[in-house]
């Protein structure tokens, strides 16, 4: 789904601005004209594989590209001969992409997908860059998004586009100019900027809360404890500064900070939650504090891009926004 609001949040398509890339390194043109022609297949050929090879049947790579089913045969030999290489195993009625094939058609899907992103953010943005953005879901959707209208207020030209990302990627086999990262400063082959530390608060319903009379760190033990896979010793390190004991710490388990608190907030439990992202609910009441203990962790957010994107117009006035707006806030 893509939401246009001057920014774009973008789900499994990406971009690059391609005007930005010719500025930047302005032989970037010159070195892909220098790929043989032999091996610059064309789009209906591409296209006619793609489908096929997707959906594994030529009749209905036909039907998806509204051709007949001579015609994407016919493209597809014609790819096939062009790169001199079998693609397919034709058997009976069936095909049946061959190794190299598989291959082949994972690296064309994303091409295709790249070129029309390219060509949905020119549509949408002709004058600007297009910039590219994978954040942690609920730091997305929480803290970045609620923020970014700053940013678009002072640079109206630029696209962002924002997809979720949960762990580490090469930026290299996906086309994402910068990555906000949650941990050790370790991305390999990639800079960084630090962008704040995370404190945790035990928090869970009201309800939950009068159900327990919390009074003491040792009593959350009594209370099922909501856990994150990406901070899964998080509930063995506050019990442990609270001097309480540790061993077997067992509950529901989430992969995000949202899904955490929304399972607090129906009381299912106490989660371990940082405030500065949810701000709202505690002041609505929806979350409290199960008691007033905080817990500093030890890993940090980080704005991290690959080397060759560095001075990316885009990208630059983008770290330089996002930097002094974390530094910003207590």
């Amino acid at each position: 789904m893509l939401l246009l609001v001057r920014a774009c949040i973008v789900h499994g398509i990406y971009a690059t601005d391609y005007q930005f890339c010719n500025d930047i390194n302005p032989k970037a043109h010159d070195m892909a004209m220098n790929i043989p022609r032999r091996f610059l297949p064309s789009l209906p050929a591409l296209s006619a594989f793609e489908a096929a090879s997707r959906t594994g049947s030529v009749t209905s790579a036909a039907k998806e590209l509204n051709l007949t089913q001579s015609a994407v045969s016919r493209q597809i030999k014609a790819l096939e001969a062009q790169l001199e290489i079998s693609l397919f195993r034709r058997e009976r009625q069936t095909i049946q992409l061959t190794a190299a094939g598989h291959a082949y058609a994972r690296e064309v899907r994303a091409a295709l997908m790249r070129i029309g992103a390219a060509s949905l953010n020119l549509r949408a943005n002709p004058s600007g860059g297009t910039l590219n953005v994978a954040t942690l879901p609920t730091f997305g959707s929480h803290w970045l998004v609620p923020r970014i209208g700053a940013f678009l207020n002072r640079h109206p030209n630029i696209v962002v586009n924002i997809v979720t990302r949960m762990t580490q990627f090469d930026f290299r086999s996906e086309a994402i100019d910068a990555a906000i990262h949650f941990g050790e400063n370790n991305w390999a082959a990639a800079e960084s900027a630090l962008l704040m530390g995370e404190t945790v608060v035990p928090a869970c319903s009201k309800a939950l809360k009068k159900r327990f009379a919390f009074k003491q760190p040792k009593d959350l033990r009594n209370a099922p404890l909501l856990h994150l896979t990406d901070r899964p010793d998080a509930w063995e390190k506050w019990l442990s500064k609270y001097s309480v004991d540790a061993n077997a710490v067992h509950g529901m388990l989430f992969d995000n900070h949202a899904a955490a608190a929304a399972a607090a907030m129906t009381d299912l439990g106490v989660a371990l939650l940082p405030r500065f992202l949810f701000g709202a609910e505690f002041d609505e009441g929806r979350l409290v504090m199960a008691m007033d203990r905080p817990l500093e962790m030890q890993s940090h957010y980080y704005l991290v891009w690959p080397r060759d994107r560095t001075t990316y117009p885009p990208l630059s006035m983008f770290r330089k926004w996002l930097v002094a707006t974390a530094t910003s806030e207590p």
